[in-house]
């Protein structure tokens, strides 16, 4: 029910058993017709000042006294409480969307989701489980409840424009991505994301047959056809069923047992001109690694033992997810390298 009208229901019921009785009432008393008691009983509630419908008696005067006294505190009750309600909840409403806007603008490194249907949906319940920060722009009025109730971060807008992207701080963003409906929207935002920073990595979505050449002169990065992947996943999960259901278990969040994650090396790690073998990221944490991917965008599967690593590589790795998570901090613990080096650097064979 309307906080409105549940605050009001009381005095509302109560006003409308008020006219029931000052109607009664005057009937009873001066033997008044049904419309003239009732309409002397409006006018007397309302306050407005009309002259009586007709002579009153001295039971009828005291009668509307106390119906005057009785009706004007409940109608002022009615009144300034609906105001306080009204008021209360633009100023919740206000200081609402400064305090969101204030979160907003305390962001770095963030990304900018533009379009909150079923991808975008999506796209927030893998950030926000990750946590990874994030923005929704949603320019339908009636989506924004749905996104207020799972307590995202949101900004009303339209993405085309620079106003919007800007309150929803795309100069220190990380990445932008675009999943609204229409492919003309898409080229537009991703060309306005583009012109405002010119490092943003932008994901696009394609819905129509040559939308992603455009997407990619307009700025993207990478651009992604739903319908291409659907039907892509639906053929193999006929012709490769048992690598469909590995690929699920090791992707999806909701599988404790197995994670394929990736982690990037940075440029303080202890481990930077190490190999696989003695950076003994295997032994150390249970983890596999099958893949590595290089600085120049070059990717080595199952790569082999003696393969060194380089600031800025992208780890593949597939284990479970306390040991993900112990690689990634071994990763970036400097001090703990030298150490771990040591114990996993082949011994040379002593001199003749």
């Amino acid at each position: 029910m309307d906080p409105v009208v549940r605050k009001l229901r009381f005095p509302l019921l109560f006003m409308a058993v008020l006219i029931g009785v000052g109607t009664a009432g005057y009937m009873a008393i001066e033997k008044w017709r049904f419309l003239d008691a009732l309409y002397m009983t409006v006018i007397t509630l309302g306050t407005v000042g009309f002259r009586e419908v007709h002579d009153l008696s001295d039971g009828g005067k005291v009668f509307t006294i106390v119906l005057i006294i009785v009706g004007v505190s409940v109608l002022g009750y009615i009144v300034g409480s609906l105001a306080q309600t009204i008021f209360e909840g633009q100023l919740q409403q206000i200081l609402g969307r400064k305090k969101v806007q204030k979160k907003i603008e305390a962001l770095h490194d963030h990304y900018i989701i533009c379009g909150y249907g079923r991808m975008g949906a999506l796209i927030c319940r893998e950030f926000a489980a990750k946590p990874l920060p994030f923005v929704v722009i949603e320019k339908h009025p009636e989506v924004h409840e749905k996104l207020h109730q799972e307590e995202y971060l949101h900004i009303r807008g339209d993405a085309t424009e620079d106003e919007t992207l800007l309150r929803a701080g795309i100069r220190q963003a990380k990445g932008l991505i675009t999943v609204v409906t229409s492919d003309t929207e898409n080229v537009y935002i991703t060309l306005t994301a583009r012109g405002l920073n010119p490092d943003l990595y932008i994901l696009a979505r394609s819905g129509e047959e040559g939308s992603e050449i455009k997407l990619k002169r307009a700025g993207a990065n990478k651009v992604i056809s739903p319908y291409l992947i659907g039907g892509n996943r639906m053929a193999q999960a006929i012709l490769r069923p048992n690598v469909v259901d590995f690929i699920e278990i090791a992707t999806g969040r909701e599988h404790l047992d197995l994670q394929m994650e990736e982690i990037r090396i940075p440029p303080e790690s202890g481990f930077l001109g190490e190999t696989l073998v003695t950076s003994g990221f295997r032994k150390e944490t249970g983890v596999i690694i099958i893949g590595i991917k290089k600085l120049d965008g070059k990717m080595m599967f199952n790569p082999a033992p003696s393969s060194k690593l380089d600031a800025g590589d992208t780890l593949i790795v597939l284990g479970e997810p306390g040991a993900i998570q112990k690689l990634e901090k071994l990763i970036s613990c400097s001090d703990c390298a030298d150490a771990i080096i040591r114990k996993h650097t082949p011994k040379e064979p002593p001199h003749a």
